[in-house]
């Protein structure tokens, strides 16, 4: 981290462009206080995203949500207020998302993450019941002030989550915070302080009270942080995973000393961290449907592991019951359709690869592998390669030639046969014209025969493709 002198200069940079002076001056003129908080103040301190102007900016002050409508009324800005009833009101102003709380000394009851809200008057008392002391650090604008009532900077300088007051008060106030203690540690890489990682420990129960929703919010962004196998750990050594993600933590299977397996647990990780740097190295943004694919591609294996007379471990149709299990946790977490189909066709897939390392696929195969990966080729190419974490740098280069030879291939087709748009040579409607029929069953089967001719053999051309189904419509009587 830079010295505090850097920051500041970042931070007055922040508050001298037009739409952070103007809010200060309108709140001024008003009699009322404003200040910058949280997350934009801490990332000046790290020098992380402060840059452009397209930011999240968030402020807090002593005016109520209907005072601040009233100042803010001269901007003639639409105004959303879906957050008043905690006493959050938003705006877009110079390209930037503005959200102004008012101060908070919030009151919970313990049964439940939605607090009674209760409006104060001092920031210093706000900043305290905040999350972690990173987060709890404030610039007055405009005057520039740096409050800082908790030790936040300390606590940024010695790369240190810690909770402005007793633990088990901030997580029983909300024990949201715990999983953000986990985000925070994959997206800063800071460690999580030792009080209130056995806090957690303790409370991991409480995060009954936290609706599905929150949870998944908390876990994509972790996924989506740059190094989430840190946040993983905390979430796996706190023992809030098994209440939130239990197949992560069912991975880490005795290994009996007969029967030597690799620590799926550790497995698990390291291919994760393998995909990011696939990722990165194949010019992608990190994407959260590949990251939950290859975190939870071997949770079959502990349903599925027998260890067979002779030493041996095996795990089979892992891959088809860890499919089934990752669609039921991800819509347990109120994931989206489209997410947890995605990830679920990904892990049943995962296994494909190494049929293709063991010998070589014929083009109808490879065609195979293509139609079924669909759009999520990309995907499965960088979780395949992922998946290879042997230490035996021999088998580690063979595969690796493999699958280079695979890709290979696909691409070759791919220039030859349009591979990505893999379809018969004749579409629903030319199948009808021919055949003389209406839409139903029998046209779907027509489509079907058409198409497995055209993965085992490529291209036909439309004629050879009308001969060979009227041949088949004639055999079928």
């Amino acid at each position: 981290m830079e010295s505090v002198a850097a920051a500041m200069d970042r931070l007055r940079d922040l508050a001298s462009r037009p739409a952070v002076a103007e809010l200060a001056a309108l709140y001024q003129r008003a009699g009322h206080e404003l200040a910058l908080v949280g997350g934009t103040v801490r990332d000046a301190f790290l020098d992380r995203g402060l840059s452009g102007d397209d930011i999240d900016l968030d402020f807090t002050t002593d005016a109520t949500p209907e005072q601040t409508e009233a100042i803010l009324a001269p901007l003639g800005k639409n105004l959303w207020d879906t957050g008043r009833r905690f006493g959050t009101i938003g705006l877009r102003l110079g390209g930037y998302i503005c959200e102004i709380t008012t101060y908070r000394s919030d009151s919970y009851d313990g049964s439940t993450r939605k607090p009674e809200v209760q409006f104060g008057t001092s920031l210093e008392a706000d900043l305290t019941r905040r999350d972690f002391t990173v987060n709890a650090m404030a610039l007055r604008v405009p005057d520039l002030v740096l409050v800082d009532p908790t030790g936040g900077f300390d606590d940024l300088v010695a790369g240190r989550l810690r909770t402005p007051g007793a633990p088990e008060i901030s997580f029983g106030d909300d024990p949201l915070r715990m999983l953000r203690g986990a985000r925070f540690r994959a997206q800063l890489g800071f460690e999580l302080d030792a009080d209130a990682a056995a806090a957690a420990a303790r409370m991991a129960d409480s995060l009954e009270i936290v609706a599905p929703e929150r949870v998944q919010q908390e876990l994509s962004k972790l996924l989506l942080a740059e190094h989430p196998s840190d946040g993983i750990r905390v979430l796996v050594d706190t023992g809030l995973a098994d209440r939130i993600l239990p197949e992560v933590p069912a991975l880490r299977l005795e290994i009996d000393e007969h029967a030597r397996h690799k620590d799926v647990y550790e497995h698990s990780l390291t291919a994760l961290d393998r995909a990011i740097a696939l990722e990165g190295e194949r010019g992608h943004a990190p994407d959260l449907v590949l990251r939950l694919a290859v975190l939870l591609h071997d949770i079959g294996k502990p349903a599925t592991r027998v260890i067979e007379p002779g030493g041996g471990v095996t795990f089979h149709h892992h891959d088809v019951l860890g499919a089934r299990l990752a669609a039921k946790r991800l819509k347990a977490l109120r994931f989206d359709k489209v997410t947890t189909e995605a990830v679920a066709d990904l892990i049943r897939l995962h296994l494909r690869f190494f049929g293709y390392a063991e010998g070589v696929w014929t083009d109808s195969a490879v065609r195979r592998y293509v139609r079924d990966a669909g759009e999520h080729l990309e995907r499965l190419h960088i979780l395949s390669r992922a998946d290879v974490t042997t230490r035996n740098h021999r088998k580690a280069e063979r595969l690796a030639h493999a699958y280079d030879d695979l890709e290979a291939r696909i691409a070759v087709l791919a220039e030859e046969e349009e591979l990505a748009a893999l379809r018969p040579d004749l579409d629903g409607e030319a199948i009808m014209s021919i055949l003389g029929l209406r839409p139903g069953r029998e046209v779907g089967e027509a489509y079907r025969f058409l198409m497995e001719i055209r993965l085992d053999e490529g291209p036909l051309g439309a004629a050879e493709a009308e001969q060979r189904l009227r041949s088949w419509w004639s055999a079928r009587g």
